[in-house]
């Protein structure tokens, strides 16, 4: 309890170090970067406003109590009762989301999957994978646009890029990045045999352009081409699809969802200043390792989780050893307590 408290004793420092900062004169001559703080803060203050409602009901809640007591009227200890449950339930809720007070872990998100090795196994994997991720966001009220996707050669897809658009969009899905392995009878071999699939799984928070990454047009080349996904015949007759290459860093993005070049061109430079910033932080992650001394393993064949079809039925992470015996939930969308498991667990482990 007491950490939380301190949380929101700093967040509040954080405010009135940006409002003071905010009443400079100079502070709107770069309007963007204003409206990217000024965005800031009024996250920052509802957070803020959440945690002191929250205070308001526990301290209502107990001078309710005081009265109750030597009360005899049970239905005013029911409905009592009732209160402490509710309010229970939701500092639980808010206490956890503090685990996602990093900087960035309130953004929207770029999530990427890619086919392992193995043709139309690992394709067919990739795309079990899109799916679940899509359904995902779907059961927590958050938004979804498809960027991008390179369809399998049989089936299945060989990339795909989405935009998750929600709070804590990046905060959940961060525990999503790593290699993802199933196990299963495969449904392309005609003597049903075993099969093991790979797919790669990578997450981005969603940049903030002149407060996070500042991308210098002359180091960006960028070329147009027809798009090759569904879209219909305005898709298929004009150069709409767009491809960003940033020079330095070879990173490249790609978008031919949309119906115009203009908007493909807008997302594409929005995913590589995001790809940009997760470079970043890989960096920084990197050097605080080196300095902690930990050896960080980025091997493709490193599984952060497991996806059992067959001879069993388990999901099971790696990371954590947290197991399910449905995995058809899990694949469905059902992620929530494995992706708590790892932010608890990573919480627990960081120093």
């Amino acid at each position: 309890m007491l950490w939380c408290v301190f949380d929101i004793a700093q967040k509040e420092r954080e405010i009135a170090k940006i409002e003071a900062d905010s009443s400079r004169p100079d502070f709107w001559h770069d309007q963007e970067r204003a409206q990217g703080v000024m965005r800031q803060l009024g996250g920052l203050r509802g957070e803020v406003d959440k945690w002191r409602i929250m205070e308001r009901r526990v301290s209502d809640l107990l001078e309710l109590t005081e009265l109750a007591i030597g009360e005899e009227e049970p239905e005013m200890g029911k409905d009592i009762a009732a209160e402490a449950e509710r309010v229970d339930a939701e500092f639980e809720k808010m206490e956890f989301e503090l685990l996602l007070s990093g900087e960035y872990e309130k953004r929207n998100a770029f999530l990427a999957v890619h086919a392992g090795a193995g043709g139309t196994e690992a394709q067919d994997w990739a795309e079990m994978l899109l799916r679940m991720y899509l359904r995902w966001a779907e059961r927590r009220g958050y938004q979804t646009r498809i960027v991008e996707v390179s369809p399998g050669e049989e089936a299945g897809i060989k990339s795909a890029l989405i935009e998750v658009i929600g709070t804590y969009a990046y905060g959940y899905l961060k525990a999503e990045r790593g290699v993802h392995r199933l196990v299963r009878l495969s449904p392309f071999d005609a003597s049903h045999g075993r099969h093991t699939s790979f797919a790669l799984v990578e997450v981005s928070p969603e940049a903030e352009l002149e407060l996070d990454i500042t991308i210098n047009l002359d180091d960006v080349r960028i070329d147009y081409f027809r798009a090759s996904g569904p879209g219909g015949q305005h898709v298929q007759k004009t150069s709409s699809a767009v491809r960003v290459t940033h020079l330095p860093t070879g990173l490249v993005a790609i978008c031919q969802n949309e119906r115009s070049q203009f908007q493909n061109k807008d997302l594409a430079l929005k995913v590589l200043s995001a790809r940009l910033l997760e470079l970043e932080l890989a960096k920084r992650a990197e050097e605080q390792a080196r300095i902690k001394g930990k050896h960080i393993a980025a091997g493709w064949g490193n599984q952060i989780r497991s996806y059992f079809l067959h001879p069993y039925k388990m999901v099971k992470d790696h990371r954590t050893g947290y197991e399910t015996s449905d995995p058809a939930a899990v694949l469905d969308g059902a992620l929530d307590e494995l992706i708590e498991a790892y932010l608890k667990h990573t919480m627990g482990t960081e120093s």
